[in-house]
C-alpha cells in the first residue's frame, strides 16, 4: 500500500471557512502521503501525459479537501476515494476531449496559403513545356485524347492512323512526358 501512516483526524476540515493554517496543513498532508503514488497510478491512464496527470492529481486533491469532513481517514479508504475520483476526472477529460474540436494554435499570417490559383498556373506552364520536348506523334495522341477528351477511335479518326496504334503511342507518349516531367522535378 502506498501511504505509509494513517492521517490524523486533526487535519479533517470542519467546514468550508476552517482555518487557514489547519487548512494549508491538510492539503499538504494530503499531497505529501498521497500525491506521488497518485500521480504514477494516474499517468498510466492518461497514456503518460505528465501535465495531465498533475492537473488530474491536483484536481482529486482539492476535492479531497473540499469533502475531508465527510471523508473516512483510513488511508486504505482514502487511497481507494482518491484512486475513484482521479479515474473519474480523467473519463471526463476524455469525454471533454473527443466533443471538443482539438486546439491548435492560430498560424502566423504570413503563413498562411490563400488560394490564388497560381500552383495550377504553375503547373501548366511546366506540362506544357513538357509536353513540347515530346516528338510530334506523341504529342498529337495526347493532345487529342487528353486535351480535347475524345475518345481513341474518335482520335484515331481525326489522326488518319488505326486505333491500335493510337493506344500504342499513348502508352509511350504517357512514358515519355512522365520521364519529362520526374527530370523537372514534378513527378515523382
Amino acid at each position: 500500500m502506498p501511504v505509509r501512516r494513517q492521517l490524523d483526524s486533526r487535519f479533517v476540515r470542519q467546514d468550508s471557512y476552517g482555518d487557514p493554517d489547519r487548512d494549508d496543513h491538510l492539503i499538504r498532508e494530503l499531497y505529501q502521503e498521497f500525491g506521488g503514488p497518485l500521480l504514477r497510478q494516474v499517468r498510466k491512464t492518461t497514456g503518460n501525459d505528465l501535465q495531465w496527470a498533475e492537473d488530474v492529481v491536483q484536481e482529486t486533491l482539492v476535492r479531497a479537501w473540499r469533502n475531508s469532513a465527510k471523508l473516512t481517514w483510513e488511508p486504505g479508504l482514502l487511497w481507494a476515494w482518491l484512486l475513484t475520483v482521479a479515474r473519474r476526472i480523467v473519463i471526463d477529460g476524455r469525454r471533454r476531449r473527443g466533443v471538443r474540436p482539438r486546439e491548435v494554435e492560430a498560424p502566423e499570417e504570413d503563413t498562411i496559403a490563400v488560394p490564388d490559383g497560381s500552383d495550377r498556373t504553375l503547373s501548366a506552364i511546366v506540362v506544357a513545356d513538357a509536353l513540347r520536348g515530346l516528338s510530334t506523334q506523341h504529342r498529337e495522341v495526347i493532345e487529342e485524347t487528353y486535351l480535347r477528351d475524345r475518345t481513341v477511335s474518335e482520335a484515331a479518326e481525326i489522326l488518319g492512323i488505326p486505333p491500335g496504334t493510337v493506344k500504342s503511342r499513348l502508352f509511350y507518349a504517357l512514358r515519355a512526358l512522365r520521364s519529362a516531367l520526374k527530370e523537372r522535378g514534378v513527378a515523382s
